[in-house]
């Protein structure tokens, strides 16, 4: 053996790899690879990963990166067709998208995706995309109390009650998440089954004001509602004190429009027949799905305050609504924070307010305080933390009233 031969370094293993239509066009990309992984990757057109993947030399590579744009979705089989054969191997897949489609990044995610980096790439999200897959965390286990145990009935018709915020910070979370408590708790003998969605799923609070645990359970399920069943929708459930039962947002945030219409009719549906009360805690933003939630709605609650920001908006989600037809008398509005009852200018400024608008002012909830905002970063509803706050006794009163006028409804339904 040669002194040379002897010197000549061991060829460093390929752990991963770029798959695209031509990696140039990702110059970030390749950036961001040699810096996470030096030399130790390579790169393959859409048309020779599927031969490479079938070869015994893929079983080393621990993942590839899949990047991709609009002009790429003309081949979105042959893509998918590369996810097939890198999952049969246990190859993870990190989906690297620019100006996708959101139905073809809901298929892709769907189909095999493990993780979703948007291009151009966030400074250093890819290494941490591929720190996930290298070393995936595993979910905590659930704990008992927390663990939903409640069987799909199917069985149910019950009431849709979406809650909006028409401007950041009106307490759309706080009043949703207390209303379905007070719902929950409204019979002592014969209490109701009541459902909390956390629709926001990017900045969704709903877990964070139950200190529940946010599940990758959740993203599963919203990413592949069509085979989602009864026991599927219950297991991505949480339960807080075995009476209210929350699908959180998802762990990580993910795009609005990662589902549709389809999916949120589904979601409603199979929640609407399993429960007495489902109680919708939205985004404050209208996207394409916002249509379907409105349509399912029993009434639809829109939480404002007296400000500018507050009536603005009221009034384009009055015009938006009313151009394209759609069901605005199903809107309920509340004021929160509102005036004292002593408070005469207060009550003027309230009813201008409503006329000006054109709306009906159907609740006033008194403001509660800093009370409120310390009782959330606690995770206990505010009958559990500060039952004598004047914000929660409105609350109750209104679960109250919901619960009468169901009950009501229930008993003329029968009679006929």
């Amino acid at each position: 053996m040669s002194t040379s031969a002897a010197l000549q370094p061991e060829p460093q293993p390929i752990v991963a790899c770029t798959i695209s239509r031509d990696v140039q066009i990702f110059d970030l990309l390749i950036e961001d690879m040699e810096a996470a992984l030096g030399e130790n990757w390579g790169d393959l057109t859409f048309n020779d990963a599927t031969a490479f993947l079938d070869q015994p030399d893929a079983s080393q590579l621990e993942f590839v990166a899949i990047a991709l744009d609009a002009e790429d979705e003309k081949d979105l089989s042959l893509i998918l067709e590369i996810i097939a054969a890198a999952k049969a191997n246990k190859i993870k897949v990190i989906l690297i998208a620019e100006d996708v489609s959101p139905s073809a990044l809901h298929q892709l995610l769907r189909e095999g995706g493990d993780e979703f980096v948007p291009y151009p790439l966030p400074e250093g999200e890819l290494a941490e995309a591929i720190k996930r897959v290298q070393t995936p965390e595993p979910e905590p286990a659930v704990s008992a109390e927390m663990r939903n145990t409640l069987k799909p009935t199917g069985d149910r018709n019950g009431v849709v009650i979406p809650v909006f915020g028409m401007a950041g910070g009106v307490g759309s979370t706080t009043f949703a998440v207390n209303l379905a408590w007070e719902l929950a708790n409204i019979d002592k003998e014969d209490p109701p089954r009541v459902c909390l969605l956390d629709f926001d799923l990017q900045f969704g609070t709903v877990s964070t004001y139950l200190d529940l645990p946010r599940r990758e359970a959740v993203l599963e399920l919203l990413s592949d509602t069509e085979a989602m069943d009864s026991e599927a929708f219950m297991q991505a459930l949480l339960s807080y004190n075995q009476k209210l039962h929350v699908l959180t947002s998802p762990t990580d945030m993910i795009p609005l429009d990662l589902i549709g219409p389809p999916d949120i009719d589904r979601i409603i549906e199979m929640a609407r027949v399993n429960f007495d009360y489902v109680i919708i805690d939205l985004p404050a933003t209208m996207i394409d799905w916002s249509e379907a939630v409105l349509k399912a709605a029993h009434v639809y609650f829109a939480m404002l305050e007296l400000d500018m920001r507050s009536a603005q908006n009221a009034l384009r989600l009055k015009r938006a609504l009313q151009s394209e037809d759609l069901p605005f008398e199903k809107l309920r509005f509340i004021l929160n924070r509102a005036p004292g009852f002593t408070d005469l200018n207060g009550k003027s400024r309230v009813k201008r307010l409503a006329e000006s608008l054109g709306i009906s002012i159907e609740v006033l909830l008194p403001d509660g305080g800093r009370q409120v905002s310390q009782n959330a970063d606690h995770g206990v509803p505010m009958s559990d933390g500060i039952p004598k706050n004047a914000l929660r006794k409105e609350i109750a009163k209104l679960a109250k009233s919901v619960h009468e006028v169901n009950q009501s409804d229930a008993v003329k339904a029968k009679r006929a």
